[in-house]
């Protein structure tokens, strides 16, 4: 039974990174949460789906389809696209109308489907057809630099380009981060400590809810679930 994921950075400020998968034998996945939204191409049987899929703001038992095959572009912070609004993507998931073996539409367009290789230059042509855009403030405020305009305009930005909080976005940051950290074999005490946890009750909240794991299964990587993609990032 295998959920097998490789995943790349990128060099492009609109990508967070790019991911593909391939199951074999697994009917279930944790799908942990993320502030990430991304745009998913799988398939299955020889169908092809494409969806945007916004961010995850609670951890959730997925299924998943055997033998199926998964990409994705998980986006950067701020990134996004003005026909689809974030609010609308959060927690939730718009698939394309229309997909064939080679192409899917979007916004009314036929697109060459990406691929993990050339995530980039797709991309690109996006950004160059005006239907992908970046808010750069967005990512700075994130990470603890000082934007240059008002409070209320960088919580309005955030909103806007990203469907959530700064504060929801770092505490699903923070989560993630911990949940690595435990799967290293960090003890819990001390991730409490790196991480700025009240302490160890607070950090198990934070965990149920958006890693749908305890400290000790992190720990032990014992659970019949595999989790979604978690990496570590330079922030």
């Amino acid at each position: 039974m295998a959920l097998e994921t490789e995943d790349r950075p990128s060099d492009s400020p609109y990508v967070a990174r790019v991911w593909r998968s391939r199951t074999s034998g697994v009917e279930r996945m944790m799908s942990v949460a993320t502030s990430h939204w991304e745009l998913v191409v799988w398939s299955h049987h020889g169908r092809v789906h494409v969806a945007a899929r916004g961010p995850e703001t609670v951890a959730s038992v997925a299924g998943v389809p055997d033998e199926s095959e998964s990409f994705g572009i998980s986006f950067a912070l701020g990134t996004s696209m003005p026909h689809l609004p974030l609010s609308r993507l959060v927690d939730t998931a718009v698939e394309s109308p229309h997909v064939t073996p080679s192409e899917f539409v979007l916004h009314g367009d036929e697109w060459s489907l990406p691929t993990f290789d050339n995530a980039e230059e797709f991309v690109g042509r996006l950004v160059r057809k005006g239907l992908l855009v970046r808010d750069p403030l967005v990512g700075e405020a994130v990470h603890g630099q000082t934007p240059r305009v008002g409070a209320r305009s960088v919580q309005r930005r955030v909103a806007a380009a990203t469907g959530l909080t700064q504060g929801a976005i770092r505490q699903i940051e923070r989560a993630r981060q911990a949940a690595i950290q435990l799967g290293e074999g960090i003890a819990a005490l001390d991730v409490v400590n790196r991480l700025g946890y009240y302490d160890q009750p607070h950090l198990a909240r934070s965990l149920t809810r958006f890693i749908g794991r305890t400290a000790t299964q992190l720990r032990r990587g014992d659970s019949a679930e595999p989790l979604s993609l978690l990496y570590k990032t330079s922030s």
